[in-house]
């Protein structure tokens, strides 16, 4: 068990509660870690932070003042970041066919830009050691039809990981993402939960069952510690990444509950993204 005593940490996209940012925060405080939460729903964001005795501050993971207000406001209350955490990402459901710029740039404002932006930001308040951690999923590199901006805006995350790890490790800083498989996090339980669906997903997993966000705070929590690990993009989906995701048609009822559940994906907005819950 690893002691983050001391140790102060930032985690953005925390307000899903029962969410994969949310079992990250609650997980870095139970260790030992001061923890300042960020997402633009501040409601159930102070709920988390009252309940880790830690800090929350209103956070849009796409606008680089909140970004560097989220930085200050960690900066100010504790002198520094030792751990920083990126959970946010906002779903942009489209076919090729059917791309537009918005929704490109949609899929690359939080999932891209604003990863980079968080990297950049946080990397300024760290010492002389630190541990930057992006959270993508493993549509990268297993399509999951049609999100397409948001695929290759995570893709382009990763491509950023290994930049930003040879950038910052001489500053013994290391940076890492997680690819996150399927999820079975709070908000995704009435799509698990239709008949058939769970085991359709299992069949695909080696390890025989779905993701929990405690999956995810496990490998945080290591890469947290000082792991000798940099520039890595770690699959964590119980082996799904050796198979891949059902295909609709292979979902009860053709696939036809993909749009309507895809609202249940979005770790900090709540919006959807379909075969990937987190």
């Amino acid at each position: 068990m690893a002691d983050l005593s001391g140790k102060v940490a930032v985690v953005l996209g925390a307000s899903a509660e029962g969410g994969t940012g949310w079992a990250i925060a609650e997980r870095l405080a139970r260790r030992g870690a001061s923890v300042v939460v960020g997402a633009r729903s501040l409601e159930p964001l102070q709920r988390l932070a009252a309940k880790i005795n830690g800090h929350a501050v209103r956070c849009d993971a796409g606008r680089e003042a909140d970004i560097v207000t989220l930085r200050d406001a960690a900066v100010a209350r504790y002198g520094r970041i030792d751990i920083a955490v990126n959970s946010a990402a906002t779903p942009a459901l489209a076919a090729i066919k059917d791309l537009t710029l918005e929704i490109l740039q949609l899929g690359t404002q939080v999932n891209y830009f604003g990863m980079a932006l968080f990297v950049k930001y946080s990397a300024e308040a760290m010492g002389s050691s630190g541990s930057i951690i992006l959270i993508s999923t493993m549509g990268v590199t297993h399509p999951i039809f049609p999100a397409v901006s948001y695929g290759c805006a995570k893709a382009a995350m990763e491509c950023l990981v290994r930049y930003a790890a040879l950038e910052y490790g001489p500053r013994n800083i290391s940076v890492n993402s997680i690819r996150a498989g399927t999820i079975d996090s709070e908000m995704a339980r009435s799509f698990f939960g239709s008949p058939g669906v769970a085991k359709r997903f299992e069949h695909e997993i080696p390890l025989g069952r779905l993701g929990r966000p405690e999956d995810i705070a496990d490998c945080v929590e290591w890469l947290a510690t000082g792991a000798y690990v940099t520039g890595c993009s770690i699959d964590v989906s119980g082996g799904n990444q050796l198979n891949r995701f059902p295909f609709l048609g292979e979902l009860p009822g053709g696939g036809l509950n993909y749009h309507n559940h895809g609202a249940l994906y979005d770790r900090e907005h709540g919006r959807g993204q379909t075969f990937a819950p987190k």
